[in-house]
């Protein structure tokens, strides 16, 4: 059981002090393949027996107060565990380590492949537009999956803008929208005189793409279709790592509720919780 402890003592260091052994594997996360047993293992591959580090270390852990488990295990899954002379630490530090990996590993991938759909945004669907084809917030992305084409902006070179009328465009699509909203007959084919055809054009200006973010997948479907998939992939991956985030949050909260629940039972058991006071306020 002392070997197990050195274990756990020894994997917490390392999982969050920056012990250089697991520090190594985490920056190299995209060579590892984590499992719950390989976490689990890691804890006995840290293992010195008799080193000098590990007496150390359980030196350390061993002064720390029994009070203090629950804090202990809320801070890192399985420290309160370790210090109570409890064997679920083991279990602890398995689960955070393998969610821990789980959650760098889809982090790493969602980046990989926004990379990858941004780059074929820019070297393929918005290629053929003039400027420097900034990046922008992700919902840009979620347009260009959706139309083939953004559509001019503007139908005329000159002031003022005279918005673009295909609705098998984005903006085609924002204009249908800004006349339906400010009651101008999709009929009239010339909305100018409209009483709120100002209003309309302010709300076309606000919100179709301008030419720099402007695309076009036109005789690019193989492309467009490795865009969408780059697109999924990130929503995948960051739902993911959503849930591993949240299994680490739930990790943490549970290994502090069994610390506190073997620590007041332990009190218990000596009698040392057993006085109380009730005092009545008239």
């Amino acid at each position: 059981m002392r070997r197990y402890r050195y274990a756990g003592v020894l994997l917490c260091a390392a999982l969050f002090a920056g012990a250089s052994p697991l520090s190594a594997q985490l920056r190299d996360a995209r060579r590892v393949t984590p499992t719950l047993a390989g976490a689990a293992a890691a804890a006995t591959l840290l293992v010195r027996p008799g080193g000098d580090s590990t007496r150390a270390t359980w030196a350390v852990l061993n002064r720390l107060p029994l009070w203090s488990a629950p804090l202990a295990s809320a801070l890192i899954p399985g420290l309160g565990q370790a210090r109570q002379g409890n064997d679920r630490f083991v279990g602890y530090l398995a689960t955070e380590g393998y969610l821990l990996l789980q959650y760098v590993r889809n982090i790493r991938e969602r980046e990989d492949n926004a990379r990858t759909y941004r780059a074929i945004a820019r070297d393929v669907a918005r290629r053929s537009f003039p400027g420097t084809h900034p990046d922008t917030v992700w919902q840009y992305y979620e347009k260009m999956e959706k139309y083939l084409e953004s559509g001019a902006y503007s139908l005329t070179s000159s002031a003022p803008t005279v918005p673009q009328t295909d609705l098998n465009t984005y903006n085609g699509e924002v204009w249908r929208k800004a006349r339906l909203t400010y009651g101008i007959s999709l009929d009239d084919q010339n909305p100018t005189g409209a009483p709120l055809y100002s209003s309309a054009l302010d709300y076309y200006e606000t919100f179709a793409i301008t030419q720099p973010y402007g695309w076009s997948w036109n005789n690019a479907q193989l492309e467009r279709d490795l865009f969408r998939q780059s697109i999924h992939r990130v929503n995948d991956f960051n739902r993911q790592a959503k849930n591993h985030l949240i299994g680490l949050i739930a990790n943490h909260v549970f290994s502090a509720i069994d610390a506190f629940a073997v620590f007041r039972l332990t009190q218990v058991a000596r009698g040392e919780l057993r006085a109380s006071a009730t005092l009545r306020l008239p």
